[in-house]
């Protein structure tokens, strides 16, 4: 009608409308994805540096950092749980707790090894240098869902808290790692002074990980498996970012890519786990 009425101002707001509503759509479209058991959930990042030492370090705490800025992006709450800092630079792994909806249905594509490649800021002579990472997402759990631990299968080691934190930090074993004995699974906390709390916290991300790795195991024997749930090995990339000798992020089971590095750096994933989790969909779909 504005066409035909040549109404020009009545045609722009025609336009905003339209792509307001096209974005709404798309939003609940990527919501309705969002359909797993533990989608709605909070959710545990735990991330590890690969060999490399203090490149793979540093890559470690960009990663960490990229999530962070991920969450808060998207309203979500963050806190550290664990932390181990790397003798020079960076961190040997850390473990940092996602809150907010869907926070677990949107990070548990991100699961994988993520690989970097550019000029080293460590390297006198200025070489290119390829760094890995691993990332493994699992979900909080709430107390509608009973998962049992014999306390016979828990091995506990407590030591003194790592990084920033005064007297107490050096002076008391607050620090718990839980090792569950019949599936190798550790965890560990650090996030309070309390020895009894960083107890508490443990034994729910060892219940986590559990949970997640039933749901895990019964995709398997359904066959719902598809690529984003491989063992994390280095051979397993699931994205790669390449600052040197151009800038491109590529992921590498959905051929999304951008050439924003610091952009997607700076938390800007959104449009990666939109893709992945469209993948898993169509992948489940062609399985049934």
């Amino acid at each position: 009608m504005a066409e035909a009425e040549k109404d020009e101002a009545m045609l722009l707001e025609a336009e905003r409308s339209l792509k307001a509503v096209a974005a709404e759509l798309h939003k609940l479209e990527i919501e309705s994805l969002l359909s797993g058991e533990a989608d709605g959930y909070d959710c545990f990042l735990e991330i590890n540096s690969g060999a490399g030492g203090t490149e793979s370090q540093d890559w470690a705490e960009i990663l960490m950092r990229m999530y962070v800025r991920w969450a808060g992006k998207r309203g979500y709450k963050t806190e550290m749980i664990d932390e181990v800092r790397g003798e020079e630079a960076g961190i040997k792994s850390a473990t940092i707790k996602i809150m907010g909806h869907n926070a677990y249905g949107w990070a548990k594509t991100e699961t994988g090894v993520h690989r970097l490649v550019r000029i080293s800021p460590y390297d006198s002579n200025a070489r290119r240098h390829t760094s890995f990472a691993s990332v493994w997402v699992f979900p909080v759990i709430d107390d509608k869902i009973e998962i049992t631990v014999d306390e016979k299968d828990i091995h506990v080691d407590t030591m003194r808290s790592g990084g920033a934190g005064g007297q107490h930090v050096n002076k008391t074993e607050s620090a718990v790692r839980f090792t569950h004995m019949p599936t190798g699974i550790v965890v560990k906390c650090q996030s309070s002074r309390s020895q009894h709390a960083n107890r508490a916290e443990a034994m729910q991300m060892l219940k986590a990980r559990l949970y997640e790795r039933e749901i895990r195991l019964r995709e398997e024997k359904a066959d719902a498996l598809n690529a984003t749930k491989t063992d994390i090995g280095w051979g397993h990339q699931i994205r790669s970012y390449v600052l040197h000798p151009y800038q491109l992020v590529k992921d590498l089971r959905t051929d999304v890519e951008t050439s924003d590095t610091q952009g997607v750096l700076d938390g800007g994933l959104d449009d990666f786990m939109s893709a992945a989790l469209a993948d898993r969909v169509k992948g489940k779909a062609e399985q049934a």
